[in-house]
């Protein structure tokens, strides 16, 4: 969906398809055919953005063959699909049984996460509209705070570490179980990281010389990464200064944090950070955590799919769990202030009470990123990848409620940029 902004700015609007995780090719056409194509149709849309999400696999697919970029490109067109973002953030397996921890390998110090992101940007710029030059990719925030176990076990792992959240991503607390992260990272594999991002810029560039697209990539901010907050990446990415490499700015990790938006977003434009994409997801939230049925409401939540880190902000900062249950079991956290986790809820539908979800922190984020008289970033991306991990009372029940559900969150996005007073495009 593309938004005309009062400055003339074009301003596109899609959703991830990691909701769909596919690992192959194939898996990715079926996608657009099952999926995305019913998602546009709901819309009344003769046209609908997505934001892919590629598998390794792939990637090296299109990457390496010139035919297959073009039928992928030809099977976009036919079924009324457009796609100006990329979600580079997980390597492979985001559709396994347990993702867990294993979302964060490779990490920036590997040379595979280097030349992952380097095929994302060459498949994107065959990918991009004839009349858009410029594409995004949201990508890891360097890498999980502390080191990761080398061989994780499926069955075995149970990732209950106790941490304390802080803004200073070089200090991070001692974990004090297995075989969840195993120590503090090591100061050279976050200069290696960088370094790596350092030569991505360059291969960018050269990418640019070559087609004549404009590929960015945005490190997205998450808890209990190396670069957690939005203050967490000023460092490093005024370190690499290069305006091709910048920031993603996801609302459900922005919330989770406890990140004030306008303040976030107000000292990364003063650092010069470019916004390069923004995701727009809702965080859960829980006022009163002490309540026993406010826990019981947070139990139903807790999966065994994904991380969903727990913040709660303290007078001596926040305070944090790499999961749920573990916020849930015994006197982990402080009980006097909300909690926060991050499980992106659907925008449209926030949980029953005692809970509730972060929209406010995203309409807010919102505000500030497309409201002014010039926008911040041009590509928003609703990213709602936890359908079929909620409790299963809300999960979608068939394709058919899942693209329901997926409609409705456009529409709310399109609603809130229209009342900003952007203006849809045919």
């Amino acid at each position: 969906m593309r938004f005309r902004h009062p400055d003339g700015t074009t301003v596109h609007l899609a959703y991830c398809t990691n909701v769909h995780p596919a690992e192959t090719l194939d898996g990715v056409l079926a996608q657009l055919r099952d999926h995305c194509e019913p998602v546009r149709r709901r819309l009344g849309r003769d046209r609908l953005g997505i934001g892919l999400w590629l598998a390794k696999d792939a990637a090296h697919a299109l990457v390496t063959d010139p035919s297959a970029l073009r039928a992928l490109r030809g099977e976009l067109d036919r079924r009324g699909l457009e796609v100006v973002t990329l979600n580079g953030f997980p390597y492979q397996g985001f559709g396994a049984e347990e993702v867990k921890y294993r979302v964060y390998r490779p990490d920036w110090s590997d040379p595979e996460r280097l030349d992952h992101t380097t095929a994302l940007a060459r498949v994107l710029a065959g990918l991009l509209p004839d009349d858009v030059t410029e594409g995004s990719v949201s990508t890891l925030p360097l890498a999980w705070r502390t080191d990761l176990p080398p061989h994780p076990s499926p069955t075995t792992a149970d990732p209950t570490t106790s941490v304390r959240a802080t803004t200073d991503p070089a200090t991070p607390d001692s974990p004090t179980t297995t075989p969840g992260p195993t120590g503090p990272l090591p100061a050279d594999r976050v200069d290696t990281a960088r370094k790596a991002l350092r030569t991505l810029a360059e291969r960018l560039d050269a990418l640019a010389e070559l087609t004549g697209r404009s590929i960015r990539v945005g490190l997205e901010p998450e808890p209990g990464c190396v670069v957690e907050t939005t203050r967490d990446a000023i460092a490093p990415l005024t370190a690499i200064a290069h305006d091709r490499i910048g920031i993603c700015v996801d609302t459900c990790h922005l919330a989770t944090s406890f990140e004030d938006p306008h303040t976030a977003l107000d000292e990364l434009t003063g650092a010069g950070i470019p916004v390069v994409k923004s995701q727009l997801s809702a965080a859960l939230h829980a006022e009163h955590p002490h309540l026993p049925e406010v826990r019981a409401a947070l139990a139903a939540f807790d999966e065994p799919r994904f991380l969903h880190q727990t913040r709660t902000a303290t007078a001596a900062g926040l305070r944090g769990t790499d999961d749920l249950g573990e916020a849930l079991r015994g006197d982990t956290l402080p009980e006097a202030a909300p909690w926060r986790a991050h499980f992106h809820v659907p925008l449209h539908a926030a949980p029953a009470a005692p809970l509730t979800s972060t929209l406010p922190v995203l309409k807010a984020a919102l505000t500030r990123l497309v409201g002014g008289p010039h926008p911040l970033t041009r590509h928003l991306e609703v990213e709602t990848y936890t359908w079929q991990a909620l409790p299963p009372e809300l999960r979608p029940r068939g394709r058919s409620q899942l693209a329901d559900g997926i409609a409705a969150e456009l529409a709310l996005a399109r609603d809130l940029l229209t009342d900003l007073g952007l203006k849809e495009l045919p």
